[in-house]
Order: C-alpha cells, then sequence, then structure tokens
C-alpha cells in the first residue's frame, strides 16, 4: 500500500508542478501582449501626427513653387474613395496680403455624375465650413473629411472650396471625389 501511495503522491506533486508552471507561461504570454498592444498603438499615435507634419510640409513646398492663394493636397485633384470608407482631404488657405484678415469657407458639390437624388455634399462628415483669422503671410490648414455610405453608388462629384476675405470671394479652387 505504501508503493501505491507514493506513486501517487508524486504523480500529484508533478501534476501540481506542471500546472504552476503554465500559469506562470499564461501570466509571462499575458504581460508581453499588453505591452506590445501599448507599443503599438502609442506608435500609432505618433505616425499620425507625423503623417500630419509632412502633410503640412508639403503643402509649404507647393506654396513656394507655386504662387496660389490656396492648394489642396490631392493628387491630381482627385481623391478616390471606396464604399463605406472614410477619407480626409487637406488643403491650405495663404493670406498673401501684408494685413491679417478673416477668412471662411465652405465647400459645395458644384458637378455630379451621380442618379438623380444623390446628394453629394452627404458625404462630408466634417470641415464643411470654417471660419478663421490668418495674418499676413501665414496659412491656415485645414481638413475636411468624406465618410461614404456602403449604399452609395458608384459615381464621382466635383467639389469647390469657395473662399471669402472679409467677405469677398478670395479663390475658388476645386477638387474631385470617385466613389469606386
Amino acid at each position: 500500500m505504501k508503493i501505491i501511495s507514493l506513486k501517487e503522491k508524486r504523480a500529484a506533486f508533478e501534476l501540481s508542478m506542471t500546472t504552476v508552471v503554465i500559469i506562470v507561461l499564461a501570466m509571462t504570454m499575458l504581460i508581453l501582449g499588453l505591452v506590445l498592444i501599448r507599443t503599438i498603438f502609442t506608435g500609432a499615435k505618433y505616425n499620425v501626427e507625423s503623417i500630419n507634419e509632412k502633410v503640412k510640409g508639403e503643402i509649404n513646398k507647393l506654396f513656394t513653387e507655386e504662387a496660389q492663394k490656396t492648394v489642396v493636397y490631392l493628387p491630381n485633384l482627385e481623391a478616390k474613395i471606396k464604399k463605406g470608407e472614410s477619407y480626409g482631404v487637406a488643403f491650405a488657405i495663404q493670406n498673401i496680403d501684408k494685413t491679417a484678415a478673416q477668412f471662411s469657407y465652405e465647400i459645395k458639390a458644384i458637378e455630379t455624375d451621380c442618379p438623380t437624388g444623390t446628394n453629394p455634399e452627404s458625404w462630408i462628415s466634417r470641415g464643411k465650413t470654417g471660419s478663421f483669422n490668418i495674418p499676413s503671410g501665414d496659412q491656415s490648414y485645414q481638413l475636411t473629411r468624406f465618410n461614404i455610405p456602403k449604399t452609395a453608388s458608384l459615381c464621382g462629384a466635383r467639389f469647390k472650396i469657395a473662399i471669402q476675405k472679409t467677405g469677398s470671394v478670395y479663390d475658388e479652387p476645386f477638387f474631385d471625389i470617385q466613389v469606386i
């Protein structure tokens, strides 16, 4: 009876040790996973901020290359957006006058090949209008966010940025949105 009893105790002890080792390994993996997730999200936040700085740098480069009042940061002034997705269109307004001034803008759909009843302006979720003061020679950077519904038709629309300076027309650049 004693031999069986010792074998049972040894087996129980080995089972207990295996359980402890598995628990320690599981906790270690959990902690490493949480650290990895935190690192990924911290890096993602940094990447978004650096992209914004890079976009501002590219816009400034366009202002120096071309004497323009407004720059829309889109290749060929066109954005191709998939149904159900969100997309941001960046633009900047430069005050070329010698004094500070109050500027405002409104984004309007001026042309569309979408089916009747489709309102492309409803795709704009943020940044449809804005108002701000720009010192002489400075720029104001803006972002307009488009959310294309999953039910949208495959079509396109031309949008105009109607920019006013102290109530009179300052510039009216345009860009195209193509739903794909």
